[in-house]
């Protein structure tokens, strides 16, 4: 693609431009080019240990994997010691590999593993920090989705972080380690029915920048990866979204209950689903970019590893808004009409039942893509 790119520039320039203009702007694109795509520099493993939060599964699992296969000292935070994320990693990793139990929303646990991380890094120093552990239980609007929900996806997407960054933070001023968070691109776009998880990730997001400025003086660099939808364990446990789905019908307050229609809930937990199986089963590019923004000598703040994530954002951020929401719709969560505003239903006027369209069919819709 990148030849292709220069290929092209190369032909416009030679008919729009004098040879000179037309050799520094060549000059330009391909030092560019090149150096967006040379592999960067990396260190040395050597004696380094990092922290990787959510290692029960998906991409802390993975991660704690290939950096103990590397030589790292691995410390996995795990929400349960003996889950089957858990019992893997005691049985694939080396002995330099530690498990501790930690639940984010609990200080107590928190403050546990600050001590446990001085106790084991204490002759090699803490290297690198990763926040990979996340939390989203609903896919509804906002009006059909609880406040306790937007509270806990930031107690763990975000205060819990927090806590646990500023906690190890002189550790990592000390060896001017890095800190990596997995974000989500829901945390950049206006994800339809994720809003509780996409607020937690853009506070996260914004956190982050706002270290990766602070803590320049002191060496520490800040990355964060915004990858896409990937077939982890909670993509792939489709019974737990039923629950969920089921919990939110029987929680819902009778009147939004009538206002919205069960059927409409059902449509867009269908074409949720209907995304999730379009979720990429190699979890490898986000390991790896996790792994690249430990060890490059110069680490991107920003990975987009992912299909597709290009012109999502290309269309996010350049071409007008109408077309950005029709996007978002189109490849993932498309709205059918609300049963209160459907032709013939109470509290509809005779103006909205000639001007409304019922909506799509409620059955899911092609092609969506899901947001991590």
């Amino acid at each position: 693609a990148a030849l292709a790119l220069l290929a092209a520039l190369d032909w416009l320039c030679q008919r729009l431009l004098p040879p000179p203009a037309a050799l520094a702007v060549l000059a330009a694109a391909g030092w560019i080019a090149l150096s967006r795509l040379a592999r960067s520099p990396r260190l040395p493993v050597a004696t380094r240990a990092v922290l990787i939060t959510g290692c029960d599964s998906g991409f802390g699992k993975e991660t704690a994997k290939k950096l103990d296969a590397m030589g790292f000292t691995v410390l996995a935070t795990v929400l349960d010691l003996d889950s089957p994320g858990a019992l893997e990693l005691r049985t694939c990793c080396s002995p330099r590999l530690r498990l501790l139990q930690m639940d984010l929303t609990k200080p107590a646990d928190i403050s546990r593993a600050l001590e446990f991380t001085k106790a084991h890094t204490t002759s090699t120093g803490l290297w690198g920090l990763v926040n990979n552990a996340g939390y989203n239980d609903v896919v509804a609007d906002v009006e059909l989705s609880p406040v306790a929900t937007f509270r806990s996806c930031m107690e763990v997407n975000f205060f819990g972080a927090l806590e646990l960054t500023k906690g190890l933070l002189p550790l990592l001023r000390r060896s001017r380690g890095r800190i990596v968070t997995v974000g989500s691109p829901a945390g950049d776009m206006p994800y339809p029915c994720l809003a509780a998880y996409g607020a937690s990730k853009a506070a996260m997001v914004l956190l982050m920048d706002t270290f990766s400025c602070e803590l320049l003086p002191w060496g520490v660099k800040v990355s964060v990866i915004q990858p896409g939808c990937f077939k982890t364990e909670s993509v792939r446990n489709v019974g737990q979204w039923e629950q969920r789905k089921e919990l939110l019908l029987a929680s819902l307050p009778q009147e939004l209950l009538q206002a919205y229609g069960e059927d409409y809930i059902e449509h867009l937990h269908g074409q949720f689903l209907h995304s999730l199986r379009l979720a990429l089963p190699d979890l490898s590019p986000v390991v790896d970019a996790i792994t690249d923004a430990l060890l490059a000598v110069q680490p991107r703040r920003r990975y987009y590893p992912g299909h597709g994530l290009g012109l999502m954002y290309f269309i996010h951020y350049y071409l007008p808004e109408g077309l950005r929401r029709r996007f978002l719709q189109t490849f993932f969560i498309n709205h059918c009409l609300p049963r209160a505003l459907r032709p013939g239903q109470p509290g509809s006027t005779p103006a909205q039942d000639a001007a409304q369209d019922p909506g799509p069919d409620p059955d899911p819709g092609p092609s969506p893509v899901a947001a991590q």
